[in-house]
């Protein structure tokens, strides 16, 4: 199989904007009926049996970042008069602030889909068992100013633009779980989970600096590194002109994946507890993926020349009416980025280890005495995943109305954005449906992506037993 790199580069920059999910439904934590409680918590436990339909189970999907997709892609100064492109992007200098909308310190974009194949949970061995079949994966970039402020050039000489990183990962998992009441007010739970690794990227720049050397001419220095593991995986390289002491260099323009299959193993756990305080109030705590995946090739790419002529990034219109504004963003922006970049082929390196990223979830419920068909939940979440990492705190209020309805709304604040959130779950005898969200899409552009850079939705169908 043959796998243009540009696709590599849009799951690890542009990519992010794509369908990925942030998180498990957070706004769902306090709710009892909600069958997968245990994702969040392992020591939760369902009242009833159940078992998944295959694939829909529970399938979330989403994005979270600090800026929005239409601070990259911009409606065109110049259209209709002087172009016949609708779009643009930040880049164009016709822009008054090509900069608006970026944060002024890192611009992060993290997102992590799971997608339940099969779930089943059941009562049996004095407590609450799961068995769980996912296909999983995580995507994370992070950009600092100074590079969107290089990309524009604002008339600068000399940019300090720091580091850079993107990385993207994706495994399959089977877990076990159980959990069981300890004594009245104590439940614990943990579940134990093999990992089957179907590829890792990242690519990381640190202490990027550039001058300029003449017109349109920049002298870049970085030390930078690929690391790729996958199988059948293999690094396609080009000769380029660099004006250099040697005049051309060898450089990584694509890569080639041909065949497939596992390409690391691995293993995680989560531990969970929930102590009840008295009749209204419940302290939970949890922590989740405390684990790592060992990949057995790590095929290298090196900028090894550390100082090289780059002739800058320039701005490219965007053919809005032909339905595919980040492929063609993305294919004429990859070989700038692979420029900029400079990568050598440096082979295979062996085995190594990445990690999976782990929550921490702690919960404090209050049920309302004078009417307890209404619980409100303050959960704080601290994802711990190196310079992907993000803190989050979310008030919710949960209510049951009727036997087999229940519904909750919840308000966040967390490192990218303030977002409100709902669950719909639907639980009556023998069936299940659920559909929220822990942030609201908004509006969208034409390719369905929120223009908040921020969205999320999950769903999913279940029997009870």
């Amino acid at each position: 199989m043959k796998m243009n790199i540009r696709h590599i580069a849009m799951a690890m920059v542009a990519g992010l904007w794509l369908p990925v999910g942030a998180q498990e439904l957070q706004t769902a934590y306090f709710s009892d009926s909600y069958l997968y409680r245990h994702d969040l918590n392992p020591a939760f436990d369902n009242e009833n049996s159940y078992f998944s339909i295959p694939f829909v189970g529970n399938l979330n999907v989403g994005i979270a970042s600090n800026f929005r997709y239409d601070d990259v892609v911009r409606d065109n100064p110049l259209y209709p008069d002087r172009s016949s492109k609708k779009k643009t992007t930040f880049m164009n200098p016709y822009l008054s602030n090509g900069l608006k909308g970026f944060s002024s310190g890192d611009n992060v974009m993290n997102g992590a889909l799971k997608m339940n194949i099969m779930s089943v949970g059941f009562k049996k061995w004095g407590g609450y068992n799961t068995i769980e079949l996912n296909a999983r994966a995580k995507a994370n970039t992070s950009i600092p100013y100074k590079l969107f402020e290089f990309a524009v050039n604002a008339d600068n000489r000399h940019f300090d633009i720091g580091d850079v990183s993107a990385d993207v990962q994706g495994f399959v998992e089977l877990s076990m779980g159980h959990s069981r009441q300890v004594d009245e007010k104590l439940r614990l739970g943990g579940k134990v989970k093999l990992l089957v690794g179907a590829g890792n990227a990242s690519v990381e720049l640190k202490n990027v600096v550039a001058d300029l050397q003449d017109a349109n001419k920049w002298t870049v220095s970085a030390d930078a590194k690929s690391q790729v593991s996958m199988k059948g995986f293999k690094y396609l390289s080009n000769t380029k002109e660099y004006h250099a002491k040697d005049g051309t260099y060898k450089y990584i323009d694509d890569v080639d994946v041909d065949g497939g299959g596992p390409s690391g193993f691995g293993a995680a756990i989560d531990f969970g507890a929930v102590y009840k305080l008295n009749d209204d109030v419940t302290l939970s705590a949890a922590i989740q993926d405390l684990g790592a995946v060992l990949w057995s090739n790590n095929y290298v790419g090196v900028n090894d020349a550390k100082s090289f002529t780059f002739d800058g990034f320039h701005d490219v219109s965007i053919d809005s009416q032909s339905g595919n504004v980040l492929d063609d963003q993305a294919d004429k922006y990859t070989d700038q980025l692979l420029d900029f970049a400079h990568l050598r082929d440096k082979g295979d390196d062996g085995a190594r280890v990445t990690g999976i990223g782990a929550n921490v979830n702690l919960g404090l419920q209050y049920v309302v005495p004078t009417f307890d068909m209404l619980r409100l939940g303050l959960l704080g979440t601290a994802h711990i995943d190196g310079p992907y990492s993000w803190t989050e705190g979310r008030l919710s209020a949960n209510i049951a109305p009727i036997k087999w309805f229940d519904a909750s709304v919840s308000l966040a604040v967390n490192t990218f954005n303030t977002s409100l959130g709902f669950l719909a779950n639907i639980h009556t005898k023998g069936f299940n449906f659920f559909l929220g969200m822990d942030h609201l899409m908004g509006t969208v552009s034409k390719e369905g992506i929120p223009l908040s850079g921020n969205g999320q939705v999950a769903l999913g169908f279940n029997v009870i037993l």
